[in-house]
């Protein structure tokens, strides 16, 4: 016999408004449910849900009907092509002007307020429509992470100025795929002049992480563009994903960019967003049976009802329901089950060691074993709120590393 409580709360047909779209030169119009806006009008969304009294474990199943989804064709084209042709040394690939900016924004001063706000509302909505939350969040955690608090002179101390736009920094093996996160994003730059790059990417990646459920970030602008490839920095900055001596590694980098044990582990919370894919960092399956067709424009409708009326398990296998027959980019390994929310799943999962088909790098196993690490992993994975507020505060202080500010800060 059906278990009443998740019948009732199960059985339930979600019906979104129609799609609004927004062209690429106008402001983004707003509607109440982005969630559902992922769901054409004529689509809708039955859950069953059904219990034995022979087994204390819920089997549940699902039926599309009409499904007909507004994002198919947008997610995938995440897929993208090689590049076809850009300027040696500068440009990177096309976009609808031409080639990515080759030289500084004209307006090198802190970036125009209106247009910050404007861009933010753009960025929101290319979310809703791409799902490219991860790639967003890396982007601008590797223009960032280049910083080197033992060089002072700018730019050649690194950190978040822009740098990553040209191809001699894209060329860096952990930079594989971010040409992606600028083609993404390149026709809002084109649109807003008076952003920099840098603080465009930073206003990404920080956007990206409060539309997938995480915590607000308090950013601040005004970061000045560098001017030409000459300005990149050296390969080898960044953090490696399976070196000899994680713990001894991780602290190598990320102390030279003056973060501390608390914050490493903090900033590696945002691994539950995101996927690796073996053909890029060299790490993770080919895909699994989280990521093999992904239908991610209803994991967190799938969010919102399940979690209150059933297990962690029930939730599992409508996530794996509904990713079997959806649209996307299928591929890589994820960290966690739902890999564009933004929680603390990514600690539960690692301390549990209990799905092979997530992944776990040496880097993040070492913060469960390292003794300094382990305390700080061991609370984020009891306490989701204690877990937001360090990120937010150490994803701050990462998005402000090496950037020079115009007006200077005092």
């Amino acid at each position: 016999m059906a278990d009443p409580v998740v019948a009732s709360h199960l059985s339930l047909v979600l019906k979104a408004p129609p799609t609004i779209s927004s062209p690429s030169h106008s402001l983004p119009q707003q509607h109440s449910k982005p969630m559902a806006s992922s769901l054409n009008s004529a689509a809708s969304l039955r859950l069953f849900a059904s219990s034995s009294s022979s087994s204390s474990s819920a089997a549940a199943r699902l039926s599309l009907r009409s499904t007909s989804l507004s994002f198919s064709s947008s997610l995938k084209s995440l897929a993208f092509s090689p590049l076809s042709r850009h300027k040696r040394g500068s440009a990177v690939s096309m976009s609808s002007t031409g080639v990515f900016s080759s030289v500084a924004s004209p307006k090198c001063a802190a970036s125009d307020p209106d247009q910050l706000k404007s861009a933010r509302e753009d960025i929101k909505e290319l979310l809703k429509s791409k799902f490219c939350h991860p790639i967003l969040v890396r982007l601008g955690w590797h223009d960032a992470g280049t910083y080197n608090k033992n060089i002072e002179e700018w730019p050649r101390r690194g950190g978040a100025n822009g740098s990553l736009r040209f191809e001699v920094e894209l060329k860096h093996a952990a930079n594989a795929g971010l040409v992606n996160a600028l083609n993404l994003i390149q026709h809002i730059k084109d649109k807003y002049s008076g952003v920099t790059y840098a603080d465009l990417f930073q206003l990404a990646s920080a956007t990206a992480i409060e539309e997938a459920g995480g915590p607000k970030i308090p950013m601040k602008y005004g970061r000045v563009d560098v001017s030409g490839p000459n300005e990149c920095p050296e390969e080898g900055r960044l953090p490696a994903a399976g070196p000899p001596s994680p713990a001894d590694h991780l602290r190598e980098v990320f102390y030279r960019m003056g973060l501390n044990d608390k914050e490493i582990v903090a900033l590696s919370g945002a691994h539950t967003l995101g996927r690796s894919r073996p053909e890029r960092s060299g790490w993770g399956k080919p895909e699994t049976k989280y990521t093999c067709n992904v239908n991610v424009g209803v994991l967190d409708l799938v969010a919102m009802v399940v979690p209150v009326t059933a297990s962690k398990d029930l939730s599992r296998i409508f996530v794996l329901e509904l990713q079997k027959d959806g649209p996307g980019a299928p591929g890589g390994q994820s960290w966690t089950v739902q890999w564009l929310k933004f929680d603390n799943s990514y600690f539960k999962d690692i301390k549990a060691k209990r799905d092979e088909d997530l992944l776990v790098l040496p880097t993040d196993a070492v913060l469960f074993e390292d003794p300094s690490f382990k305390v700080y992993a061991e609370k984020y994975a009891e306490d989701q709120e204690t877990f937001f507020k360090d990120y937010a505060e150490a994803h701050a202080k990462l998005s402000n590393l090496g950037a020079k500010f115009n007006p200077p800060e005092d």
